[in-house]
């Protein structure tokens, strides 16, 4: 064998196992408290329209801040799973929002959706004629 055929060898023997060793540390599977997930994102957005939907008020608009901390707060809230939710996660689940619909640009923006897409059932009720 000549030189050049066992350096070819030895270089291909450690790719291969280079290689594998880079596979076997990757993780393969998603982490428990993986909280970057789609469905963790849709719980978190649910979570964010549901505190905006009951804490925020005209006279004093919802700050991204006072969001942040009232979701936090919300009994909902799994702190376990959601450990790394911060300011900047709630930004961009804003901005996903925002991204979604595009004529809600801020939190007061938002309400107001929320407010015309529920259905209202009280008004719904004063048109319906008594029987």
């Amino acid at each position: 064998m000549s030189v050049q055929t066992i350096m070819i060898i030895a270089f291909t023997a450690a790719t291969v196992l280079a290689a594998w060793k880079l596979y076997a540390f990757l993780p393969n599977k998603p982490l428990p408290d993986d909280d970057s997930n789609e469905a963790s994102k849709e719980e978190l957005t649910t979570l964010m329209l549901e505190v905006i939907e009951k804490e925020h008020r005209h006279e004093a608009p919802l700050t991204a801040q006072e969001l942040f901390e009232q979701i936090v707060r919300h009994e909902a809230f799994d702190k376990e799973h959601y450990w790394r939710f911060n300011q900047n996660k709630l930004n961009q689940l804003l901005q996903r929002y925002y991204l979604h619909y595009p004529h809600t640009g801020s939190i007061p923006a938002i309400y107001d959706h929320l407010r015309d897409t529920k259905p209202d059932t009280d008004q719904q009720k004063e048109q319906r004629p008594e029987a």
